[in-house]
């Protein structure tokens, strides 16, 4: 393992609701340096770059060679990772695959985006056109009525309740009030909180939604010798595994299958190939735009019976000091999701946690954790991560 890259450098920016005249381009070159100096090394050591893209700047073709040109940077590998939520845990592991290969010694991960809902309302993400004659008539024009359709589907083939939802929401806020840099880490809620929250999309209320909000991360995956002389605990890559199939929960016609997701085949190749159990795992930080989404990810992960997710959230403390900590960092839910970095949030927890940098929130003798992000139906990437 020693000879095996890592990550030896990590910067998150504190989200934020008010933009203030940022750029994605901007908080992209503020977390990128950040990252940089954190991990020891100069800008002239980084070879390598793979970045997310944004939404703020409306999906800007060859982002990569912009963001080279602005940050100064002379690499021999780049790419952008575009798989929605999933594109930071791919990131990843692309990194370590292309270190391993020769091609960089340094590769620079990073996203950044700005949320102005002035802005966004006239440029959507450029959803294929094939849904305006199979899905838009119907009301399926985001992600929040095919969640909400998936939730329902979920209550009914498995008697999963409402509470069950909310307590979720409930878990990950109080792990947002120990996160000094959370959206919402200063009102604790409880599960009638949730239940009594607006109706966004019956069944699924207010605070069981993501908050997209301004923000962006970035770390540093460096070759294996560097590492161990780092500045800090390198944080090593044990297994990777991805899946994909039909686009997203957002165009229902396309789900082969609407509850059982992308996630178990990928986390399944996943815990096979590195031969550990889930039992193994000290934390787990699973993507969070809806409280469906980690409920299913759950069951489908392999932590507890297909169906019993709903029970298994119930009767476990899903907080940093519990018994199944689960995104410590309080998830996109309480964090906040920046633009289509949201998934960042989880992967920079996971190394926080592993450098033991998680301060009040950090999770007690954490050596491994599991990191699942993306839309469990569309595309799914998993990792598992040890220092």
């Amino acid at each position: 393992m020693s000879t095996k890259p890592a990550v030896t450098g990590f910067y998150e920016m504190p989200p934020t609701r008010d933009p203030r005249g940022l750029t994605p381009l901007r908080i992209t070159a503020d977390v990128a340096n950040r990252a940089i100096a954190d991990a020891g090394l100069e800008k002239g050591q980084i070879d390598g770059l793979l970045t997310g893209q944004t939404m703020g700047d409306g999906f800007t073709m060859l982002w990569p060679t912009v963001v080279v040109d602005y940050l100064g940077l002379d690499v021999r590998y780049m790419n952008t990772v575009e798989n929605g939520g999933g594109s930071s845990t791919g990131m990843l592991w692309r990194a370590c695959a292309a270190i391993e290969a020769g091609m960089c010694d340094h590769v620079l991960c990073v996203v950044g985006d700005v949320w102005d809902s002035k802005t966004l309302s006239f440029n959507p993400p450029p959803f294929p056109k094939v849904a305006r004659e199979f899905d838009e008539p119907y009301g399926l024009v985001g992600a929040t009525p095919g969640y909400a359709m998936l939730t329902r589907r979920h209550m009914h083939e498995f008697g999963t309740k409402p509470e069950q939802l909310a307590k979720i929401a409930v878990d990950q806020r109080k792990n947002a009030m120990a996160n000094p840099t959370a959206l919402y880490g200063n009102k604790a809620i409880e599960i009638e909180d949730v239940l009594n929250s607006r109706v966004i999309c019956d069944p699924v209320h207010l605070l069981e939604v993501v908050s997209p909000c301004t923000g962006g991360g970035a770390f540093v995956v460096s070759r294996g010798d560097y590492a161990e002389r780092g500045p800090n605990p390198p944080v090593r890559l044990l297994g990777a595994a991805e899946a994909g199939g039909n686009r997203s929960i957002i165009y229902a016609t396309h789900a082969p299958k609407y509850t059982t997701s992308m996630v178990k085949r990928a986390a399944d190749e996943l815990f096979k190939k590195t031969g550990l159990s889930r039992s193994d795992m000290d934390f787990a930080q699973i993507y969070d735009c809806y409280t469906v989404v980690v409920l299913m990810t759950i069951e489908d992960a392999g932590f507890c019976v297909k169906g019993q997710s709903g029970a298994f959230a119930e009767d476990h403390d899903l907080t940093f000091a519990g018994d199944f900590p689960l995104n410590t960092h309080g998830g996109q839910l309480s964090f906040g999701q920046p633009g289509l970095g949201g998934g960042m949030t989880q992967v920079m927890e996971a190394i926080r946690q592993l450098m033991g940098r998680g301060e009040a929130r950090q999770v007690k003798n954490a050596t491994k954790g599991y990191v699942a992000n993306g839309g469990i139906v569309g595309q799914h990437c998993g990792l598992i991560l040890a220092n």
